[in-house]
């Protein structure tokens, strides 16, 4: 008691405050994955189901199967993936003279390199 004559009573009779309770916050939800209509392809170059052959002409923004059945024929090669931004596919057609490849980013022709 001694000590605490020294310090003054408030000293002796004060308690700490617990340290405040960690904040625990949840893992950040992943993002819905994004979503794409109609047949996609296969890695071995077949639809998952019957275009709708709603395109008329090869453009951007056209589906896998639509290119395909706009060609007319099966292509070279098909490479099948998940990126960042969903399904990606690169399409392949060996042309007469030249090579042409189309990408797709959730069934959706994005560019094409020829």
């Amino acid at each position: 008691m001694a000590s605490c004559a020294a310090f003054g009573v408030s000293a002796c009779t004060s308690r700490e405050a617990p340290p405040p309770a960690p904040v625990v916050s949840a893992p950040a939800a992943p993002p819905p994955a994004p979503t794409f209509a109609g047949p996609v392809l296969n890695a071995d170059g077949t639809c998952t189901a019957a275009a709708p052959g709603g395109a008329a002409a090869i453009a951007l923004g056209i589906g896998e199967c639509d290119l395909v059945r706009l060609k007319g024929k099966p292509p070279t090669d098909v490479l099948v993936g998940e990126g960042r931004s969903g399904r990606e596919v690169q399409v392949l057609y060996n042309e007469p003279g030249a090579k042409e490849l189309y990408f797709f980013v959730n069934n959706r022709l994005d560019r094409i390199v020829k």
